[in-house]
């Protein structure tokens, strides 16, 4: 009964161990494959696991509390649900961290179970290894070194049999020549040389009709050409010159969902849609530093490649991403325009992005039903949230800008032109009565040549 007792008790022990020593692994016996994904959708905005962001590295943040504070997991707890109440209470170590990070208040997460909150911790204590995708690259890299020698082969063979083809067609031509040199020494060409014509005016009476009138349409064509040529100054379609820094319409607007109007603030309320200043993007990418988006890279780009376009907005704002200040040294960025308006053309993009936003994304639309557009900027810049370089991608020129007022129908029922033209509604339909009466900007002066041009 008493070794019974004794081999119960050595049992238990062991069990004891092994879960203490789970413990330790996963720092709070949490799931850190689930606290990866709290973490990354809770905390990236301001903290990274191995370097400072906005706030301090959280790899070993269990560890790092008890070492400086005294303190355990249960402070991780209150200080990650309401870090406000914890330092109100008068938390010694609480306070010494918001002072220690210049006042900056940490977000409070009360919607945080403290099951999520060990497996974040967990997380942090023992990140998960990364998908091993440097070894599918390394698979990819040698199947594609062991093809290498049998390609090489076979373009080898192709060489050498595109250079003997060649050397044996240099022969024939060379026979060929040497035939048409020893019949044009031969007697038998003397009655040709005879009877042939001697000079081009000898050619020009005989053929004179014909002459002048190839002459005259040689003349029509290139009055065309030059013509035509006059017209398309000035039109660049498809035009997309590299910018200093890497900007990708795609991520941007197409993967993260950004609204044009955040950076394009001016397009709306203004004459000219501005290009944003690079404070614009400090907004974002004060607290991302690093290009973590794995599932979308432009073909021939790698995260080395965006990370380095990133330090370039820091190095244009002056920003220390390690100290997270600025440091007062900017550099200018010289953006190279793509849209660009004559001096003689007046545009507002005001007019045509409120007043206009939903006639002209109707108009669109019934254009191209196998293209239909959600937002207005899309009907004359293309659909920029497909882009990762973006070109122009219209012509406009000035019968463009016509034909879209002659086939872009007025919302006559909107609160401004209800009110503008309710005393010409009547005259209007009578004035116009195509298309049942509806009214296309054209019937409200869209063609008037001072509208544009002043």
């Amino acid at each position: 009964m008493i070794s019974w007792r004794k081999h119960y008790r050595k049992t238990l022990v062991a069990i004891g161990l092994l879960l203490s020593t789970s413990a330790s692994i996963y720092g709070q016996e949490g799931d850190p494959n689930n606290g990866e994904k709290l973490f990354k959708a809770n905390c990236t905005a301001c903290h990274a696991l191995d370097k400072q962001v906005v706030g301090p590295p959280l790899k070993g943040v269990v560890e790092r509390v008890k070492t400086e504070g005294g303190v355990d997991t249960d402070w991780l707890h209150k200080w990650i649900k309401d870090n406000k109440s914890l330092r109100a209470s008068g938390d010694k170590y609480a306070n010494e961290i918001f002072e220690k990070y210049n006042k900056t208040e940490m977000q409070v997460f009360p919607n945080l179970t403290d099951k999520d909150i060990d497996d974040i911790l967990a997380y942090t204590t023992n990140p998960p290894a990364a998908p091993a995708a440097d070894d599918k690259k390394a698979t990819a890299e040698t199947a594609s070194a062991t093809a290498a020698p049998a390609n090489s082969s076979t373009t080898t063979n192709v060489v050498i049999i595109s250079l003997l083809a060649i050397a044996a067609l240099l022969v024939w031509i060379l026979i060929k020549l040497r035939q048409l040199v020893k019949l044009g020494q031969s007697d038998d060409l003397a009655g040709l040389h005879e009877s042939r014509v001697r000079s081009f005016s000898e050619i020009y009476q005989k053929y004179h009709y014909v002459g002048k009138g190839l002459i005259a349409i040689l003349a029509l064509l290139a009055a065309y050409g030059v013509w035509n040529w006059i017209m398309w100054i000035g039109v660049y379609k498809g035009y997309k010159p590299e910018q200093p820094i890497y900007f990708s319409h795609k991520i941007h607007a197409g993967e993260q969902k950004i609204d044009c109007q955040l950076c394009h603030s001016s397009a709306k309320y203004g004459k000219v849609s501005e290009i944003p200043s690079m404070n614009v993007c400090m907004n974002c990418h004060r607290t991302i530093s690093e290009y973590n988006a794995e599932h979308y890279m432009e073909p021939g780009k790698d995260k080395a490649f965006y990370d380095g376009e990133i330090q370039k907005i820091y190095a244009a704002t002056g920003w220390n991403a390690e100290k997270q200040q600025y440091t007062g040294k900017t550099q200018p960025v010289e953006w190279t325009r793509i849209h660009n308006m004559p001096d003689f053309v007046y545009f507002n993009h005001s007019q045509h992005v409120v007043a206009g936003e939903q006639a002209i994304i109707n108009s669109f639309n019934k254009k191209n039903p196998d293209n239909k557009i959600d937002v207005v900027c899309k009907a004359c810049h293309g659909k920029i949230d497909t882009m990762n370089v973006v070109q122009m991608a219209n012509d406009f020129t000035m019968g463009w800008c016509i034909e879209c007022h002659r086939t872009t129908e007025v919302d006559m029922n909107n609160g401004y032109n209800k009110e503008y033209f309710k005393n010409l509604h009547d005259k209007l339909k009578k004035q116009y009565p195509k298309d049942g009466g509806k009214i296309t900007v054209d019937a409200i002066g869209g063609l008037e040549c001072g509208k544009c041009h002043y």
